[in-house]
């Protein structure tokens, strides 16, 4: 049983960590030789400062707090088994989100971290130490950005909407089609689009109210664990691309300020794929 002391314990210890591991991101986002590995695709990469970010949080966390479980992005890549999530209290880590972003030295990119308790998020973290942003959200308590509270747009158009999804993953052959549909979609309908190559921190925009909704399939736990907590606190809303309830554990995203529009961008996203699968269906019988 985790009380609320020992919750208030939790987030300022890995409130304090976070901030001094970001000192890695910051010392490194410069050195022009870092060392590159891919994991699923060239588009998947990793370098050394991924794993010693995670080996920092997670030895400092698990002596802190030996009873927990871990689900760190780099640990589930070196064992390619993703771990259940159980009610046994659990740190959900990004070490780096926007790995190719901090490659490039582009200067969007962040630690994400989460506390899971009884299969429920209870408190996020998602810290650019680049661009000294730190956004902070803990269950009943709110949202903040370096301390200051905030809230999500209440826009309840798409048309006046700012929409961001992630386009790189047009890279994948067999899902290009359902990407670039829903991408045309988006664009034919929204005041505008952007595609930011960090999940965790374009989930806080969201939550700042910066931009109305956010989509994306393709993502793992780590990607959103902590952004889905600081939007939900921040007034917003997040549900599965497909309707239904949304599954950390397996996110299909649809992160709004208003929830008005996650039905609206549901539709959206079914009229796409529609389009999609009846020119999938033309071009295979043009081609038998």
């Amino acid at each position: 049983m985790v009380d609320q002391e020992e919750l208030d314990r939790c987030y300022d210890y890995v409130l304090k960590l976070t901030i001094e591991s970001g000192k890695v991101i910051r010392e490194a986002i410069d050195i022009t030789n870092k060392k590159i590995e891919t994991k699923v695709a060239d588009w998947d990469l990793v370098t050394q400062y991924d794993k010693k970010v995670e080996e920092i949080l997670i030895n400092n966390l698990m002596k802190e707090f030996p009873n927990h479980k871990f689900i760190g992005e780099e640990t589930v890549s070196k064992t390619k088994c993703l771990p259940e999530l159980t009610n046994t209290p659990t740190w959900i880590i990004d070490p780096i989100d926007g790995t190719t972003n901090f490659v490039h030295a582009f200067p969007f990119t962040c630690i994400s971290i989460a506390l899971s308790v009884n299969k429920e998020l209870q408190l996020g973290i998602v810290y650019n130490p680049i661009l000294e942003q730190l956004f902070t959200a803990r269950k009943g308590c709110g949202a903040f950005l370096n301390g200051k509270p905030i809230k999500t747009s209440k826009v309840p158009d798409l048309k006046h909407s700012l929409l961001c999804l992630e386009a790189s993953f047009a890279a994948i052959e067999n899902i290009r089609d359902i990407i670039l549909g829903r991408l045309e979609a988006f664009v034919s309908i929204a005041h505008g689009i952007r595609t930011m190559g960090s999940a965790a921190l374009t989930l806080c925009y969201i939550a700042m109210g910066a931009a109305e909704a956010y989509h994306c399939d393709n993502l793992m736990p780590w990607d959103v664990a902590a952004g889905v907590i600081i939007i939900q606190e921040a007034g917003g809303a997040v549900i599965d691309t497909n309707g239904g309830e949304f599954n950390v554990m397996s996110p299909k995203v649809i992160a709004v300020g208003n929830p008005k529009l996650g039905y609206d961008l549901v539709k959206l996203i079914q009229q796409a794929d529609t389009k999609t699968h009846q020119r999938r269906s033309i071009f295979q019988n043009a081609t038998t």
